[in-house]
């Protein structure tokens, strides 16, 4: 597997990817900071919606809101913050490819990140299908494990993504 993200480094390293990420760090006036901010505005968003959305089906929070008009508020800010996420940090990506993909720290994000848009979506749909069946006071215990599953790895990519930068002084010290 590291073998595939090296390679995968090795492809995006003096790509015309890479030289328009570290023109626009380099080149843009304040650009980095403000990248960095959308990006962490965008972890926000992604994190309050799933959190408020997953503790609702746990029957952990605001049990007045059905559940059905709250995923339908709700979705929208998680995709939307999730598609700015991507793109925010996808200069950092793009600008140093060996700096995350030699990270195992980076991966284990990835292994995070993936399942939890897997299970948010597959909570979305299933929710917006069966909207009747959510607005009642009870919820199949097999959305509940869903929840509660996809609450945890929300929780690890967040934190995962906090020790990327930590990790370099951890696996690569000075």
């Amino acid at each position: 597997m590291d073998a595939f993200f090296l390679s995968l480094a090795a492809a995006i390293e003096g790509s015309s990817l890479q030289a328009g990420a570290l023109w626009a760090l380099r080149s843009i006036p304040g650009f980095p900071p403000i990248i960095q901010t959308v990006h962490i505005l965008g972890i926000a968003a992604v994190m309050g919606s799933a959190v408020m959305i997953n503790l609702r089906i746990l029957g952990l929070a605001l049990p007045s809101q059905e559940i059905s008009e709250m995923n339908q508020r709700l979705s929208p800010w998680l995709w939307w913050a999730l598609a700015s996420n991507l793109v925010s940090g996808g200069f950092f990506l793009f600008a140093r490819p060996y700096r995350y993909f030699d990270n195992p720290v980076f991966l284990w994000k990835l292994g995070f990140l993936l399942p939890a848009i897997v299970l948010s979506l597959m909570l979305w749909r299933t929710i917006r299908i069966q909207s009747a069946r959510y607005s009642q006071s009870r919820v199949p215990l097999h959305s509940k494990l869903m929840a509660l599953l996809c609450l945890g790895l929300w929780l690890m990519t967040a934190m995962a993504g906090r020790w990327i930068a930590y990790a370099e002084y951890l696996f690569y010290p000075a």
